[in-house]
């Protein structure tokens, strides 16, 4: 019987992974990877490693979640080391837990690696704390969208009027019922909203704005997924600490200046 490790590939920045996870894409006999994995995390992996592609879009999944987990305990039990490489934390809306639940109940040996999730680190690069002692002491993950078919869970009352910063997940296309749902609950329209496209990569992109304006900013900007939402006063930290951004202008100048040179 081989093993398998659902391993957190971080939110997009290759160097955000962990060293147990890059050991575990190193060592692997099978991988299988989503859509939202840095792919050069991949050029780690061994020559001879078999790679199983399981990314998921709107309305079209390559491979069903019961496909998924079947891979993983059919190669586990051929003795190989499969490795579930998943985008963020396996664990954070990535369905880590059903595969987990799924090998514990086939016998295979596995082991959870924990990743950076999104809703924390895409914030950071964007120049937002989730966290401040002044501004915000609590903190809540949201998904954007329910299970499909499923009647409505969130208690948006609870999380209106009971929680400082939101960070939310896969929300932007049910942006305007987000805004809805949270000012009809008490959260101020002047509240400060950040969306954070692509957070932690080269092609990171953020739109600013407040409950009030954030949808059409977004339909302005031409918003899409993946993006995360992050709501909350820490939001205002942006103007003053923003930092990554600054850092890609040093970049490419540094490539133009190689380049006359």
């Amino acid at each position: 019987m081989g093993k398998v490790y659902l391993v957190g590939a971080g939110p997009g920045d290759a160097d955000l992974i962990t060293v147990k996870g890059l050991k575990c894409i190193q060592q692997a006999d099978v991988i299988l990877y989503d859509r939202l994995i840095n792919t050069e995390l991949l050029e780690q992996a061994k020559e001879d490693v078999e790679l199983i592609y399981c990314g998921k879009l709107p309305n079209h999944h390559a491979l069903q979640q019961d496909t998924i987990n079947h891979f993983l305990v059919k190669h586990a039990r051929k003795g190989k080391v499969v490795t579930r490489l998943k985008g963020g934390d396996p664990f954070v809306y990535g369905r880590g837990g059903e595969e987990a639940e799924a090998l514990a109940k086939n016998c295979v040996d596995f082991e959870v690696v924990p990743g950076i999730t999104s809703g924390i680190a895409a914030p950071a690069y964007a120049g937002i704390p989730v966290t401040h002692r002044e501004l915000g002491s609590t903190f809540a993950f949201v998904t954007g969208h329910q299970k499909e078919g499923e009647e409505e869970e969130l208690r948006w009352e609870s999380l209106a009027k009971g929680i400082d910063t939101l960070a939310i997940y896969m929300g932007v296309k049910n942006l305007p019922y987000i805004v809805d749902q949270l000012t009809k609950y008490g959260r101020s329209f002047s509240t400060p909203v950040a969306l954070i496209h692509w957070g932690t990569t080269h092609e990171q992109k953020v739109t600013t704005g407040t409950l009030a304006t954030i949808a059409e900013d977004a339909e302005r900007d031409e918003v899409k997924n993946p993006s995360m939402i992050i709501v909350g006063e820490v939001v205002r930290f942006r103007e003053s600490i923003s930092w990554y951004e600054k850092l890609l202008e040093e970049q490419n100048e540094q490539v133009v200046a190689a380049n006359v040179n």
